[in-house]
């Protein structure tokens, strides 16, 4: 199981990034679009008490279908055994069918960039400012890459986005692990009630 090495910034300015990330000669991926993604467990939940989840993910060029294993929130927290698969609903439909349960869905918007073999991917999340994330080999080369981007190493967040909604919102992991769905287009009522 491959062991992912990140780390989210929040706060960003995305237009002074993507300047910054042009003028260290990174290289466009693809452009910002969306993508989706449903997430599932046993009915037992017996995944999600060791901090695991089955993720299917429509990335707009390709479907994944993913194991996720968050074993805490250091940089090099999470693992990840993911292939590629063809088609988003029938892979959704297979999982059901051997028993696992849609827990929920989600939308989030992604482009993507390469600078010196590391992923830089500017995400917007349903409800959040947009952040930037950096994926690579190692903490090393992650602290490189942040310096580059003048990126503050000391605010770096890790583990999944459960840590950037707890930024902005009085909310518990086990409540934003509940939340079915978290979409651009419902937006839950008590949301601004909740904003620190």
């Amino acid at each position: 199981m491959q062991v992912e090495i990140e780390a989210k910034f929040l706060d960003i300015d995305t237009e002074g990034l993507r300047n910054t990330l042009k003028e260290n000669g990174a290289v466009l991926v693809h452009e910002e679009r969306l993508m989706r993604r449903k997430n599932f467990d046993y009915p037992d939940s017996r995944l999600e008490k060791i901090g695991a989840w089955i993720r299917v993910r429509d990335e707009g060029d390709q479907i994944t279908l993913a194991y996720k294993q968050l074993v805490n929130r250091k940089i090099d927290g999470t693992k990840e055994l993911s292939l590629i698969v063809e088609d988003f609903e029938k892979i959704s439909d297979l999982l059901s069918v051997i028993g696992l349960e849609n827990k929920s869905y989600q939308e989030t918007k992604r482009e993507r960039w390469d600078l010196e073999g590391v992923e830089v991917t500017i995400d917007t999340w349903p409800w959040l400012p947009t952040f930037v994330e950096l994926e690579g080999q190692s903490e090393e080369i992650l602290k490189k890459i942040a310096s580059q981007l003048n990126l503050d190493w000391s605010k770096a967040i890790h583990g999944s986005v459960e840590n950037a909604y707890q930024t902005y919102y009085n909310v518990t992991e086990a409540e934003v692990d509940s939340w079915k769905s978290i979409t651009f287009v419902d937006v839950p009522e008590w949301l601004e009630i909740k904003r620190k």
